[in-house]
C-alpha cells in the first residue's frame, strides 16, 4: 500500500474532492437516520463476534492511529459501547515513566497485549514512536530508524503467536482537522481534547505528512498491514471501520438456549420500610 492516496495540502488548503453522493446523505454528510439504524445492525453484528471470540478463544489487536481530530475517540466509543468492557479493552496509555523510558521501546505495551477471548483495541499505540515522538523531537532519528526495524518484527511475532492484529489509520483533511479543532475550543465539553500539544502539532501538517509516509513504507506489511479509512464524515468512516473489523475476523453466531425471566418470588410477608432514604433532587 502507498501512502500517496492520503490527504495533502496545507492546513486550511481546500480538498480537490469531496465526498460522494447518495440517497444516505444530506449535504454531503450521512444522515443521522441513516447512520443510527445502520450501526445499530453492527452493533448487533458486534455482540455475535464478541460472543464467538470468548467462544473460540481468540486474540484480538486492533491499533489506532492517525493526526489529531481524525476521529479516533468517537470511532472507538462507536465500536464499544454496546458490547462488554471485559471482553473490548481500550488502552490508552498516558506518557511514559521515568523507569518505562529505560525499559525496551514496546515492553511496555506488551502487557496488554490479548489473552485468549480478548478484544484489545490501543488508541495510540507503539507508533508514537514514528508519529507524535518523532515530529516533536522526543525521538531521535537514530531511534525512529531502529523501531522502523523492530516494530514489524514484534508484529510478526504477535502474528505467529496466533494474535489477529489489525491496523487502522484515520485521514482527516487539513479543512475539517482544522474544523474539529476549532469546535474544540468554546465546547466546556471538549475542551479537554485540546492540548498544548495538539496545538503544536497542528502546526506540523507537513512534518506529520512525511512522518505518516515514512511509517507506512516501513510498517506496512503482508502479516500487518495498515488500513486506512477516510474520516472527514465521522458517521461514514465508522460505519466503513466496523463493518471492514468485522469482515477481517472469521465469526459465526454462538447457539444458546433461549432466555425466559424465572418467575419473580412472592413477598411472604415483606413490607416496604418506612426508612427515610435520600433520594436525590428530581430536576427533570
Amino acid at each position: 500500500m502507498k501512502a500517496t492516496g492520503a490527504a495533502k495540502g496545507s492546513a486550511r488548503a481546500k480538498e480537490s474532492s469531496g465526498p460522494r453522493e447518495d440517497a444516505g446523505k444530506a449535504g454531503g454528510k450521512l444522515k443521522q437516520k441513516v447512520y443510527d439504524k445502520e450501526l445499530r445492525k453492527l452493533h448487533v453484528e458486534l455482540v455475535k463476534l464478541q460472543e464467538w471470540v470468548k467462544h473460540a478463544g481468540l486474540k484480538v489487536c486492533v491499533v489506532f492511529e492517525g493526526r489529531d481530530g481524525a476521529g479516533k475517540g468517537g470511532t472507538i466509543k462507536a465500536i464499544t459501547e454496546r458490547v462488554s468492557p471485559r471482553v473490548f479493552r481500550v488502552v490508552a496509555l498516558p506518557a511514559p515513566t521515568e523507569r518505562e523510558k529505560s525499559q525496551m521501546y514496546v515492553q511496555r505495551y506488551i502487557p496488554h497485549f490479548p489473552a485468549a477471548g480478548e478484544i484489545v483495541i490501543f488508541d495510540r499505540s507503539w507508533y508514537n514512536r514514528a508519529g507524535v515522538e518523532r515530529v516533536m523531537g522526543f525521538a531521535s532519528e537514530e531511534t525512529v530508524r531502529h523501531f522502523f526495524v523492530l516494530a514489524p518484527l514484534v508484529e510478526k511475532a504477535m502474528v505467529e503467536s496466533g494474535i489477529i492484529l489489525l491496523k487502522y489509520w484515520l485521514e482527516v483533511s487539513p479543512d475539517e482537522q482544522t474544523r474539529r479543532l476549532e469546535a474544540r475550543i468554546d465546547d466546556g465539553r471538549k475542551i479537554w481534547k485540546l492540548s498544548p500539544m495538539d496545538l503544536k502539532s497542528y502546526s506540523r501538517w507537513y512534518d506529520y505528512s512525511r512522518a505518516r509516509d515514512e511509517m507506512f513504507r516501513a510498517t506496512d506489511t503482508s502479516w500487518a498491514p495498515w488500513f486506512v479509512v477516510r474520516s472527514d464524515d465521522k458517521k461514514r468512516a465508522r460505519l466503513n471501520l466496523i463493518s471492514h473489523l468485522l469482515e477481517q475476523i472469521p465469526h459465526k453466531k454462538v447457539p444458546r438456549p433461549r432466555v425466559e425471566l424465572p418467575k419473580r418470588q412472592k413477598p411472604r410477608g415483606y413490607e416496604e420500610p418506612r426508612y427515610p432514604f435520600k433520594f436525590i433532587p428530581e430536576k427533570y
